[in-house]
């Protein structure tokens, strides 16, 4: 397909790419009008209607249809060829007579007549008793909703209403929706719908783009089953950015009218929430997930908490940004990034809490209530806001991941793999390998952790999480040697994982280097005169010496900080050797898992 002449390829003002018929529009793509309208209809090609308008009936504008083409590309089969006749001719650099003219006219009547006949014979068989009805749409994912803007700088903005739509269907208890996690894998992807569907394992892929041209924005968006890559149903919708929640809202119910999923009342009135915004808040809460989602290390996630603080600062009723700040303050307090916990806990609590207040209905600001309520060994507390959370929206894979880690901090081991592979069956890539292998680890099935880690490993080598966990499943599976360079690159990945240095120390210690297990722990104790570290590093490093005495000292010091590894007294292989101390005992009772 050649490229769209100079003439008639958009200026850089998307509003003087505009074509005004389908004969412009036609002409844009060297195609006659039939063709360009059949596209419009069956393939979701990005036309538009005028509806207080006196100009053309329809229009188009060209980016959008650039991007179209750019996507379908891979599976345009024989239309690539349907150039006009003029076109073809040039291409050749031949003239055709008039005798071939008339023997393709002959072929063009005798193709149509064929395809009369089996159209007669399809709508014939359809009406026959027994015919087969299209398979009954139970789960679909949502792909990354492409950027058409033109601007790598509104990838954001493309971003945010996938994850806000996600997050609506995701609330419908009879539909599997496959999470963000899974489905960005898929924002370039190479393969075809068909095979993308096979892996997430969904009967229907949604497919779309997002435009903005000043503060309105177009989402188009389509359905397609994943077994015959059909396109069934597609829309555009065109709006103010203020009314973006709007469109999110029309888009899922028409989505769920679509695929004839069954909707309680309950549902209806979630699906269909939508209040207005302004852009600056908008833009400011989606640019705080984009940089969060973009990596794990403090700086960003720090980056992230000033912009939905900014977003807060202009709109103080805006639920969103708080759960962008709950979940930003979550992870900031984890053991590899390593801020306080007295200090992150408070502002993830405060900042959920406000979340609920103003949408009580927000099913990822419980999974953030329960993960502190687990840190904080406030055992009930956090089943219930779980449990909640799954009514809420059962496809939350967060809320399946926190349930199994409370099941294991109980001694559940089996019901905990069993619920980690539950979520898992739910949403196949956002379950991970390295949290599964937690849990695997933590049950003494080491063989099966390494085996869940290597297989993430392979795919992202560079993962700082998955490595700490492999070095934790080898050093606790009596093979510091291997455990050693898995650590030294987890740390090198994360600047200074304290939890890795940790049992970088166990290792050395187990591998014969002592000495250079006391130099690191001596690194690690100037470390934590100079700013935080977390007491559970050098609980790790002091069960690994065989300095049992200094351990407990260290585990009095993690009941202060009410520090993370407390979570998983009842299970974790680490403290096998001092089970049978009375000091043990009394800390377990301490922290409610008696």
């Amino acid at each position: 397909m050649r490229e769209p002449s100079p003439d008639t390829r958009p200026s850089e003002n998307p509003s003087e790419g505009r074509l005004d018929s389908w004969k412009e529009i036609a002409a844009y793509l060297d195609r006659d009008v039939t063709t360009v309208q059949r596209w419009e209809k069956r393939e979701g090609m990005p036309v538009h209607r005028h509806l207080h308008d006196k100009r053309g009936s329809v229009y188009a504008l060209g980016p959008e249809l650039d991007g179209w083409l750019q996507s379908r590309k891979p599976y345009l089969g024989e239309e690539e060829n349907e150039q006009k006749p003029e076109v073809q001719e040039e291409a050749a650099g031949s003239h055709r007579t008039g005798t071939t003219r008339r023997a393709r006219s002959w072929l063009v009547l005798a193709a149509v007549g064929v395809l009369g006949l089996l159209a007669t014979v399809y709508t014939i068989s359809r009406g026959r008793p027994g015919n087969a009805a299209q398979p009954k749409i139970a789960s679909l994912a949502v792909l990354p909703l492409k950027n058409l803007s033109g601007n790598p700088t509104q990838e954001y903005l493309a971003d945010g209403i996938t994850d806000e739509l996600i997050g609506r269907l995701s609330r419908i208890h009879n539909l599997r929706v496959i999470s963000r996690t899974s489905v960005m894998q898929f924002k370039n992807p190479q393969v075809s719908v068909p095979e993308i569907a096979k892996m997430l394992r969904v009967d229907a892929i949604v497919e779309g783009s997002v435009m903005r041209e000043g503060n309105r924005i177009r989402v188009t968006a389509q359905l397609i089953r994943g077994a015959t890559d059909e396109h069934f149903w597609s829309e555009t919708y065109d709006r103010e950015l203020r009314d973006v929640f709007t469109v999110q809202s029309e888009l899922a119910q028409s989505i769920a009218e679509k695929v004839k999923v069954t909707v309680t009342g309950e549902e209806h009135q979630r699906l269909t929430a939508a209040r207005s915004v302004a852009p600056e808040v908008y833009e400011s809460y989606l640019k705080g997930w984009f940089v969060y989602n973009k990596g794990s290390s403090r700086a960003a996630i720090e980056e992230s908490i000033g912009y939905f603080k900014h977003a807060i600062e202009i709109d103080p009723t805006f639920a969103p940004a708080y759960l962008g700040l709950a979940t930003a303050f979550s992870e900031l307090g984890t053991v590899y990034v390593g801020a306080p916990p007295a200090q992150t806990r408070p502002q993830v609590i405060s900042a959920a809490r406000k979340a609920l207040e103003l949408e009580p209905d927000l099913a990822e600001a419980y999974v953030r209530l329960a993960n502190v309520h687990q840190e904080q060994w406030h055992w009930a507390d956090a089943e219930g806001e779980y449990r909640r959370a799954l009514e809420l929206s059962p496809n939350d894979a967060d809320a399946h991941a926190g349930l199994a880690l409370w099941l294991l901090c109980q001694g559940r081991t089996d019901e905990a793999v069993a619920w980690a592979q539950r979520g898992r069956e739910l949403d196949p890539l956002a379950v991970t390998g390295e949290r599964i292998a937690w849990i695997l680890f933590q049950s003494r099935r080491y063989d099966e952790a390494m085996r869940e880690l290597r297989s993430t490993l392979a795919l992202q080598p560079d993962d700082a999480n998955a490595l700490s966990t492999l070095g934790f499943v080898l050093a606790g599976n009596n093979q510091p040697g291997d455990a050693i360079p898995v650590l030294e690159k987890s740390i090198s990945l994360s600047n200074g994982s304290p939890a890795s240095t940790g049992v970088l120390i166990r290792a050395y210690a187990r591998a014969g280097r002592r000495n250079d297990a006391l130099r690191l722990l001596g690194e690690l104790q100037k470390r934590r005169k100079a700013g935080y570290v977390p007491a559970g590093a050098f609980v790790n490093a002091y069960l690994g010496l065989g300095d049992n005495g200094q351990a407990f000292v260290w585990l009095d010091q993690a009941y202060k900080e009410q520090s993370n590894i407390l979570q998983f007294l009842k299970v974790h292989p680490y403290f096998d050797p001092i089970r049978g101390d009375p000091r043990f005992a009394d800390l377990v009772r301490r922290i409610g898992l008696q």
